[in-house]
């Protein structure tokens, strides 16, 4: 679950007509020769026992913040006026808090995945010092491989959070595991016209079970294997069917901006702001607060930009394309999704082959496969096959858009370098869940080889 710091802008005037609505994809709208792509990065602190690190305290991610700020050139965000710090922002970045402390890095926009691993890298060289002092380790995977719901005694202090602890349950027996327990990496991109965005998204929903298995990298359930690949997707399968899943209205070719909009209008808020203080509307949809108002209050701009944040599908379309679907990843696996779908997203010949090689997956199938990967990984069942050789197809034409993109790093590689660790592992018919549990039957002590072998910082150096 991404976070993204929205601030007030100067039109706070209510939304007045339809193509308000609209207007903040048609704003997006931006030609190929300046698509950037973007990673979203989500990692667990935990101390040398495996315990989840919290916000308060000397060793607290509030005080990790603080010190970044201090030292690091990062500016502090809060809220309002005397609220707490809850994000860091510098160059284009943000650092964020997931509501159990989960530390995401919102990286900057950059041409190419080269950069997005440099960048990757210097946030983790920036978290050492600290984490050196107070025995902090942070740990690349999907869902917590030792936290209990019950150690989570206090959760971020983001306003919106404390609404979402409350009424998600409501909506999903996982819900609090969603919030509290799961880490994910996301890969962000641009969109050159309203028919680009629609075809992006609908590939890109079409592929979201595939990813997730190529993906699965949370096969822990406190402090043991479960049996599966991704204890992250099954946490998705029962948090809120309103706000999340594959958005079946966009599976039509004729969809537009408007079967987004229509879909999010439909969705069940859960506050607003006004003066810096929440307004809490859970259960009321967009559209009734639109039509008929709250408490004497009417939808701005902001507060509709404020609830496309908070819809989780598979693929999120705001000013960007947001493909949401993967576990949080090693340091090795890092880049693989970015350069995944740059590859597919950023050259026109591999978007025109990914659309292609899914066009016949019907909605209802990819549900059904949906379901299965999170305990089969890339042995899950899709018609005759397992889903092995279709990631290794959809590797193949990631691979030739970046090959055409061409572009070098400073040791004379394309971006392909970055797929590599990910295509060998879809050559054993692995997922990343698989490398993590071998021969971890015959470790002296589960847990220090689980926080070994999923360690972020550790395996940088």
């Amino acid at each position: 679950m991404a976070t993204v710091v929205i601030s007030p802008g100067q039109d706070e005037k209510p939304i007045s007509s339809y193509d308000e609505l609209l207007s903040p994809f048609h704003a997006a709208i931006k030609p190929p020769s300046a698509f950037r792509c973007g990673a979203e990065m989500e990692k667990f602190g935990v101390l040398s026992n495996g315990v989840p690190i919290g916000y308060e305290g000397s060793h607290g991610v509030r005080a990790l913040m603080e010190e970044l700020a201090a030292n690091k050139g990062w500016v502090q965000e809060t809220e309002s006026e005397g609220s707490p710090l809850i994000a860091l922002l510098r160059n284009g970045a943000s650092i964020t808090l997931e509501p159990g402390s989960q530390f995401e890095l919102s990286g900057t926009a950059f041409d190419n995945c080269h950069q997005i691993r440099d960048e990757l890298e210097e946030h983790l060289a920036e978290l050492g010092p600290f984490s050196e002092r107070h025995g902090i380790r942070w740990l690349g995977v999907g869902f917590h491989p030792f936290a209990r719901r019950g150690d989570y005694t206090s959760i971020v202090p983001k306003q919106r959070y404390s609404i979402m602890r409350e009424y998600l349950p409501t909506r999903g027996s996982h819900a609090l595991d969603m919030m509290l327990r799961t880490a994910t990496v996301q890969a962000n991109y641009d969109y050159s016209s309203e028919q680009d965005a629609m075809t992006k998204m609908r590939v890109a929903l079409r592929l979201s079970p595939l990813t997730t298995a190529i993906f699965a990298n949370s096969p822990f359930y406190e402090g043991m294997p479960f049996g599966g690949k991704s204890y992250r997707a099954k946490i998705w399968l029962d948090t809120d069917p309103d706000r999340s899943g594959l958005v079946p209205a966009l599976w039509k070719k004729s969809a537009t901006f408007v079967d987004y909009v229509e879909w999010a209008l439909d969705v069940p808020m859960f506050m607003f702001l006004r003066n810096g203080q929440k307004v809490a509307n859970t259960g009321q949809t967009f559209r009734s607060f639109w039509k008929s108002g709250f408490r004497n209050h009417r939808p701005t701009l902001f507060d509709w930009l404020t609830h496309l944040n908070t819809l989780f599908p598979e693929v999120r379309l705001k000013k960007t394309i947001e493909v949401r679907g993967a576990d949080s990843q090693s340091i090795e696996l890092s880049c693989a999704l970015p350069a995944l779908y740059t590859g597919i997203f950023n050259d026109a010949r591999a978007l025109a082959e990914a659309d292609a090689f899914t066009q016949d997956w019907t909605l209802d199938e990819v549900t059904a496969l949906r379901k299965e990967v999170w305990q089969k990984g890339l042995f899950a069942r899709f018609r005759a096959g397992t889903l092995v050789p279709l990631a290794e197809r959809l590797i193949e034409i990631a691979e030739g858009g970046l090959e055409r993109r061409a572009i070098l790093s400073l040791v004379g590689k394309d971006e392909r370098v970055h797929l590599a660790p990910l295509k060998d592992l879809v050559s054993h018919g692995q997922t990343p869940a698989d490398r993590l549990i071998e021969g971890l039957d015959r470790a002296a002590d589960m847990r220090a080889e689980i926080l070994v072998r999923t360690d972020l910082i550790g395996r940088s150096v």
